[in-house]
């Protein structure tokens, strides 16, 4: 029999990385994480997720103070440099890592600081801060490295002009204007949080619409909403070179144009951190943007070797991610059914945000499935009246036959939050995932959730012409 250090070694301590630890550790396992950075977390607690979002906050905090009309009679609209943003999402980041360095203490998870490297499929090595060598053994090992931005290599990202999404965080000043090249999830937030602050931005986005994977309705709205905050947004147009001087940054487009701007931030993919873990020693090939292919078990090809979170690519979510970790560790000790993770509902942190579950208009359409529409425009809410938040909208889509529920998507304040309400209901057996749900029961009054009895109203109030 063989004797291991550990029963489930994780590289990196993301979300996906976390919970495969913490899933190991509660069912008795000997569990460790490596992590290459000097504090844990991941990308998703020190570059991506809490500090864009915390940055989003203190944004939609100002854009509400210079609005409001209440705000008004006590003073002039203010302009916060983005430095001063920024620093709001310092004290939730420390606040992220305390309380995740105790999850590891708590649950008797080791915890090595270093980079990780393939010696054999059971043994990693781990090389610190210090230059030396640890070799660590594992029954099974977990890779959730996650992911950084694509660097395209004509695009000179050591340049101070030139950021991505990571770097974008360390900016120190305040731009003029800035460009955003890439109109994805994450260009589409941050020109949000840059026009906010009353930044000029201009969106280069490759293709013909804003986030085609949303409803087209809820597409056509963001785009509408970022051009009345001031951003100039492009559609298909593609990057020929950049141009960064000490003066400003220049964007040549194959169209002709020629785009400037005080600072470029990069938004176009991101690529997989696997590069440094020496993967020919176990005979795994990642692909060109660097991630793994796993099966619906998490599981690479070598078979104790398991793979999640960004390092898989879609959908590169970190609420995905804790659910992959979990099953991925599920999986290590026996369990023989796990949940594969391919029903996340959309959450998109754009002012206003973004996010939806089941079926758009479009799938439905071309799946040749009748459907109807029920809408309730936050607007016509008393909530949203009271609380100022009027722009969006919530939108349920159903069988005109058995009422049943297809597909919910919500654009406006607290959308992420609101969605959760009919994913729930969705999720129910039989007739308990229809329109009737909505129209039977009672809601809090006023609420963001009665939009949901409204849209229901309206949507039977079209079956009836």
């Amino acid at each position: 029999m063989n004797s291991y250090d550990y029963d489930v070694l994780v590289i990196g301590s993301g979300p996906a990385g976390e919970s495969a630890a913490l899933n190991a550790a509660k069912h008795n396992l000997r569990a460790a994480v490596i992590e290459s950075h000097s504090m844990v977390g991941g990308g998703c607690t020190h570059r991506g997720t809490i500090p864009s979002k915390a940055l989003r906050h203190a944004v939609k905090q100002l854009m509400r103070f210079n609005t409001g009309k209440l705000f008004r009679e006590i003073g002039h609209s203010r302009q916060i440099p983005y430095p001063v943003a920024l620093s709001v999402a310092a004290g939730v980041i420390e606040k992220q890592v305390d309380m995740r360095s105790r999850f590891y203490l708590r649950n008797g998870i080791d915890l090595y600081r270093g980079q990780a490297s393939f010696v054999d499929t059971h043994t990693l090595a781990v090389l610190d801060q210090e230059e030396r060598v640890e070799r660590l053994t594992a029954r099974d090992i977990v890779i959730a490295t996650g992911s950084r931005p694509y660097h395209p290599a004509d695009v000179d990202f050591t340049h101070p002009r030139v950021y991505d999404s990571d770097t974008i965080l360390d900016l120190q000043h305040t731009p003029r204007k800035i460009l955003i090249y890439g109109a994805g999830v994450i260009g589409c937030e941050y020109a949000s949080i840059f026009s906010g602050l009353g930044i000029k931005v201009e969106l280069i986005n490759s293709f013909h619409n804003l986030l085609a994977f949303l409803d087209d309705e809820i597409s056509v709205a963001l785009d509408y909403h970022l051009r009345e905050r001031g951003v100039m947004v492009r559609h298909r147009e593609e990057y020929e070179r950049v141009e960064a001087t000490e003066g400003g940054v220049i964007l040549h487009l194959k169209s002709g144009k020629h785009l400037r701007a005080d600072a470029l931030l990069w938004c176009n993919g991101r690529t997989g951190n696997t590069d440094r873990l020496n993967l020919a020693a176990i005979g795994l090939e990642p692909d060109a943007r660097g991630q793994l292919k796993v099966d619906k078990h998490y599981q690479t090809e070598v078979s104790n070797v398991y793979a999640v979170g960004d390092v898989i690519g879609w959908p590169s979510l970190a609420s995905a991610a804790y659910d992959q970790g979990r099953a991925a560790a599920a999986v290590s000790r026996g369990k023989a059914h796990t949940r594969f993770v391919d029903d996340v509902p959309t959450g998109i942190y754009t002012i206003p945000e973004i996010s939806s579950v089941g079926r758009s208009e479009r799938e439905l359409t071309d799946a040749r499935v009748p459907f109807e529409v029920g809408r309730a425009f936050f607007k016509d809410t008393a909530r949203g009246q009271i609380s100022g938040e009027d722009v969006g909208m919530l939108k349920i889509l159903f069988c005109p036959e058995t009422l049943r529920i297809l597909g919910i998507h919500c654009f406006g304040a607290e959308a992420t939050e609101i969605i959760h309400i009919g994913q729930a209901i969705m999720k129910q057996e039989g007739d308990g995932n229809t329109l009737r749900y909505f129209i039977s029961t009672t809601f809090n009054y006023p609420t963001m959730a009665e939009a949901y009895r409204i849209a229901a109203l309206n949507g039977l109030n079209r079956l009836m012409g």
